[in-house]
């Protein structure tokens, strides 16, 4: 298999892999509706129409990860669903380790730097757009 053959199969597999957990969390919420979200956010003073956007960046962006169409921008709502996440939910936990000594915020740290090196990198070939 050639260089450049690898580089797109191993984007492939960051896109699959960032996609699908982000939106599985995604659909998750989906499920249990927005108006939990929306509390979250107007306890900080922000306006409750803000949490569709939630759903955007954990519905909308993974799946242009998944199929890689506009994935770089994709990968970027992604990233700033995080950096929002991180902000609004998990300041606390930034000095926090988890039960297993891992850091508190591993997750998130871990999907958004893989949206950021999809948004960096390009989708690859083997995508919607192929580039």
């Amino acid at each position: 298999m050639n260089q450049a053959t690898m580089q797109d199969l191993g984007r492939l597999l960051l896109r699959l892999a960032v996609g699908v957990l982000v939106l599985l969390h995604g659909l998750a919420k989906l499920r249990t509706g927005v108006r939990g979200i929306e509390r979250m956010v107007e306890a900080h003073g922000l306006p409750g129409e803000l949490a569709w956007l939630v759903l955007v960046g954990e519905i909308v962006a993974p799946l242009m990860l998944i199929i890689g169409l506009h994935a770089r921008i994709g990968g970027v709502l992604v990233a700033i669903n995080m950096l929002v996440a991180i902000f609004l939910v998990h300041m606390g936990d930034l000095g926090r380790v988890n039960s297993t000594g891992g850091w508190a915020i591993e997750l998130q740290l871990m999907f958004l730097a893989g949206a950021l090196a999809v948004a960096l990198l390009g989708p690859g070939r083997f995508s919607a757009n192929q580039r």
